[in-house]
């Protein structure tokens, strides 16, 4: 039978021998871990690269295989078509049997211990042929992975997204201030203004975008921070304020107001200036055709937002 019109040359047993050979470093070592020859899988590279007319692996005696900067370039793209091709797989099958297939999911790490736990609980129970792994990253990264094809969804800020992304929203949070228990202003009522801060040490949450936006917000009240120490997680952030360190914004909030190590803290809203509250999205890329197993994730993730069990509502 003739090549279709428009299908590729290469087949994807071929693209699944190139990213295991370029995974594993070797070409012994994945064909152990693919249960074929060596000589098999050799052949079934070749036969790639001499599909695509280019050179995707270098191969060294005793040294293993490197990739060229060719290879460098095709291996993102390679996994993206795999795992593309496999949630067809699943998606036809699905029909028959339900959800089933795996779902990559990214999250931003302060968003990660109040949404994933109930959502991974639900849905997997709901639907136990599905398969869910989870990556937690800064908002770059989580980009990036999106990009690359390595993470189906991404669960983050809608702050520096490319607007050709596609989202569903989840929940609108606003800024709020977090003080130390003995702050000056902490028993006051009411909203405060966030230029009375601005001769306050800062504690930083220096993740982005979270940093960014906290310069923002700041200079939108007419300030830079003093900051004075930096924090990779909210948590940290948090047992930093409620050690008297300083003061932080943060747009999550836990359930209680009191530290990891059980120190209390003050949480505020914000009075002045009008800080516009964040979108928390989960994200796809525009490329991408999500399987039925990630539209029944996103779908579970919406539902759960609107009736408060993922834990993005800010309490009073």
């Amino acid at each position: 039978m003739s090549k279709a019109e428009g299908a590729p040359a290469f087949t994807m047993n071929q693209l699944a021998a190139f990213i295991a050979v370029a995974e594993a470093g070797t070409i012994s070592a994945a064909a152990e871990k693919l249960h074929v020859s060596p000589s098999a899988l050799s052949a079934a590279v070749t036969e790639l690269e001499r599909s695509l007319h280019v050179e995707l692996l270098r191969r060294r005696k005793a040294k293993g295989v490197s990739l060229t900067p060719t290879g460098e370039v095709v291996l993102p793209r390679a996994r993206f078509l795999l795992h593309q091709a496999s949630e067809l797989e699943a998606d036809a099958r699905g029909e028959e049997r339900g959800v089933s297939g795996l779902v990559r999911i990214g999250c931003y790490p302060s968003l990660a211990p109040t949404a994933l736990p109930a959502l991974i609980s639900e849905f997997t129970q709901a639907h136990p042929d599905a398969r869910l792994e989870v990556y937690e990253n800064t908002q770059d990264q989580l980009s990036k992975g999106l990009e690359s094809g390595e993470l189906d969804l991404a669960i983050m800020y809608d702050l520096d997204l490319d607007p050709t992304w596609r989202s569903v929203s989840l929940a609108h949070l606003a800024p709020r201030v977090v003080l130390p228990a003995g702050h000056r202003l902490a028993e006051t009522t009411g909203p405060l203004d966030l230029a009375h801060l601005k001769n306050d040490p800062m504690v930083l949450l220096d993740a982005p975008p979270s940093s960014g936006h906290a310069y923002a917000c700041c200079a939108q009240a007419g300030f830079a921070p003093q900051v004075v120490y930096r924090a990779r997680t909210y948590e940290t952030a948090r047992s930093f304020v409620g050690r008297g360190f300083g003061w932080t914004l943060l747009l999550q909030r836990p359930s209680a107001n009191v530290t990891y190590e059980g120190m209390p803290v003050v949480v505020k809203d914000v009075a002045a200036p009008v800080l516009p509250a964040v979108a928390v999205d989960v994200v796809w890329h525009p490329d991408s055709l999500p399987s039925k197993a990630s539209r029944t994730f996103m779908a579970a993730a919406v539902r759960m937002a609107k009736t408060g069990s993922l834990g993005l509502t800010q309490e009073s």
